[in-house]
């Protein structure tokens, strides 16, 4: 099997290309990083070919396209995404939602919507989505990163309506809190105290835990497709709804 994975240069990304090239299969890795990839190159050799890609750059992801056999291509693992800042909507950066949507919302569905007509003619491939439960729960300070999550649900469960007929598979990968990336790291800008504090006292989901997810999603049968999964660590549950109270009154 031939993989290609975005955002394969830390966290999810890096630990799945890990674990389809010490398991036999060929991974393109492709992030911005190219410093990262090389590392990664030396690490895994042969079976791993880095691809220095932004997402953001729609001329760059189109020309490196144009060099990829996408024929060859078994599955293509959307995980590139960041979420920037936990500032309320009112209060935060447009840029940071900027970035987000870029990224997380546009930079997938073009890498996505070139890779799928060779997919559809080829009556093969699998497209691996990943989500976040912040696209299916809200919460403060989670406005445009959820509402980017939001769309790869959306996105993904209508690919597969689209789909219908073909032998192409969709699938989502839906984490909770997960640590041991950085996430949190560019979430905060670099604050290390406030990225740790995330995950503290806590036994979070790992990389190496959602690799093994989109691994063996990856590995099923060619006639069972997984629609979405949802993953959380068992320390993490759903939100409360949140109750604003005003001050007591005095009753005369």
């Amino acid at each position: 099997m031939q993989v290609l994975i975005t955002g394969a240069s830390s966290g999810f990304g890096l630990e799945t290309a890990r674990l389809f090239a010490r398991r036999g299969h060929k991974v393109i890795g492709a992030a911005r990083r190219a410093d990262k990839l090389l590392d990664l190159k030396r690490e895994l050799g042969e079976a791993f070919e880095p691809l220095e890609l932004d997402l953001r750059d729609r001329k760059a992801v189109a020309s490196a396209f144009e060099a990829i056999d996408l024929d060859a291509i078994d599955a293509l693992i959307n995980n590139a995404g960041l979420a920037l800042g936990l500032d309320k909507a009112h209060e935060a950066d447009f840029d940071d939602w900027e970035a987000m949507i870029e990224t997380n919302a546009l930079g997938l569905a073009f890498v996505t919507r070139l890779a799928l007509p060779r997919f559809v003619a080829n009556n093969r491939g699998h497209i691996i989505n990943i989500g976040s439960i912040a696209g299916v729960y809200p919460y403060a300070g989670g406005n445009v990163y959820g509402a980017t999550k939001a769309f790869v649900r959306q996105f993904s469960l209508n690919l597969r309506a689209d789909l219908a007929g073909t032998a192409v598979r969709v699938s989502l990968v839906e984490p909770g809190l997960c640590g041991d990336t950085e996430f949190s790291q560019t979430r905060f800008k670099g604050d290390l105290k406030k990225a740790a504090a995330v995950y503290e006292n806590v036994e979070f989901i790992t990389p190496s835990d959602i690799a093994e997810t989109i691994y063996w999603i990856a590995m099923l049968p060619k006639h069972i497709n997984v629609n979405a999964i949802e993953l959380m660590p068992v320390a993490q549950s759903f939100a409360g709804l949140s109750v604003s109270r005003t001050a007591s009154k005095t009753i005369a």
